[in-house]
């Protein structure tokens, strides 16, 4: 009864910010944990990637066994140096890392306290129909924030550590611009991997259909493939890694789309036949 009772826009705004309140909560005791074990965060997370015994590297390796291509795909040495060139370099990523861990390891309950604070304003279908979001929503992030992690860093960090004008430059990268780099393309990752979710409610509000997203297929490929070509070493094998997995996304996307609208025709169908009885 609390649930359906009529509120003033000022009784929103207050729920609203106990949600939102809630949400920071959270966000501030996973922050403050990763803050206290940044050391080991440091050493064993964010710097892992950037030791030749990092698990990405060894597939790759094993690919290029695989493949005949050994010499490209197996690292042996990560020819640069991290360095703090500010005096509150080192100070400041730790705390911007240890935020965007607590935000990480808190992102499933911001996304259940955002949608406690939407779930009263839905009718009867639109909770049935968006039942499951949460899981799916965190689902995605952690599968896109694990592949940006174990994927699309290790091979950023490789092609750029080699990647070298002249001998007589060395790379040498500051603290600051290799964990914004690490974090960009984490979060970015996750946030990408949101794609179905995004299709899924663009056609249920009619925004996006199945034929739209086939008719367009090919430029999502070449959209994908100069992402791929960017964040990859320049070969085939690095940027085929990259691109099938945004690819299949994609598909999966379509798939989402598609069902979507098989289940919105069903249901006018049914409407329809009831009406006439």
């Amino acid at each position: 009864m609390a649930e359906e009772k009529e509120m003033t826009f000022l009784d929103h705004l207050e729920e609203l910010r106990w949600h939102i309140i809630r949400s920071l909560i959270a966000v501030v005791v996973f922050t403050i944990v990763a803050f206290i074990y940044g050391p080991w965060i440091f050493e064993n997370i964010i710097f892992a990637v950037a030791k030749p015994d990092f698990i990405f590297y060894d597939w790759m390796c094993a690919l290029g066994k695989l493949v005949g291509n050994e010499e490209t795909l197996c690292v042996e040495e990560m020819n640069f140096k991290i360095q703090s060139r500010q005096m509150t370099g080192q100070f400041t990523m730790h705390i911007a890392s240890s935020f965007f861990i607590g935000v990480a390891v808190a992102f499933p309950y911001i996304v259940w306290e955002i949608w406690r604070f939407v779930k009263p304003g839905l009718v009867t279908k639109e909770r049935k129909f968006s039942k499951g979001a949460v899981f799916s929503i965190s689902l995605l992030f952690f599968a896109g924030v694990s592949f940006g992690y174990f994927v699309m860093s290790p091979l950023a960090v490789y092609f750029l550590s080699n990647y070298q004008l002249s001998e007589m430059i060395s790379n040498e990268f500051d603290i600051v611009s290799f964990v914004s780099t690490m974090i960009t393309l984490v979060f970015g990752s996750g946030i990408l991997f949101q794609l179905p979710v995004v299709v899924y409610f663009l056609t249920k509000v009619g925004i996006l259909t199945p034929a739209f997203m086939r008719k367009y297929r090919r430029h999502s490929i070449v959209i994908i493939l100069i992402i791929a070509a960017v964040v990859t070493p320049p070969d085939p094998f690095s940027q085929t890694l990259i691109a099938i997995p945004l690819y299949l996304l994609y598909e999966f996307s379509v798939f989402i789309s598609a069902t979507v609208m098989k289940s919105k025709a069903k249901r006018e169908r049914e409407e329809d036949q009831y009406s006439e009885i």
